[in-house]
Order: structure tokens, then sequence, then C-alpha cells
């Protein structure tokens, strides 16, 4: 069955992983036409300090 993994860095709040899990997996339902209950979201946090865009880590932004 359908899994989403995100990366991200640390620091999002319980509540917006929740809301983040529920809208990824609405869009998978409505676009994939799979049951909810097959949807497997996982959310892959880094420590800011192991995360860099643009040679610049995550905690020096």
């Amino acid at each position: 069955m359908p899994e989403i993994m995100v990366f991200a860095a640390t620091g999002r709040t319980t509540e917006q992983k929740r809301g983040l899990a529920r809208d990824l997996t609405d869009a998978m339902v409505k676009n994939f036409g799979v049951p909810a209950e097959s949807v497997t979201v996982q959310i892959i946090e880094s420590p800011r300090d192991s995360k860099a865009k643009g040679g610049i880590l995550f905690c020096d932004r």
C-alpha cells in the first residue's frame, strides 16, 4: 500500500505533523483511490545541525 516519506529538519510541533499526515493521507485517498487506512506517512527528522541547504546548515540560517 502507499507510503509517503517526508524529510524535514526538526522543529515542527506534534499538531503540525498531525495536520500534515492528515492532509497527505487525504490527497492519497483522493488521487490514488485507496482507503485511508492503507496510507502510511513517515516523517523523518534531522537535527538542524545535520541538514544544510545551499551549503549553509539549517541551524545557521
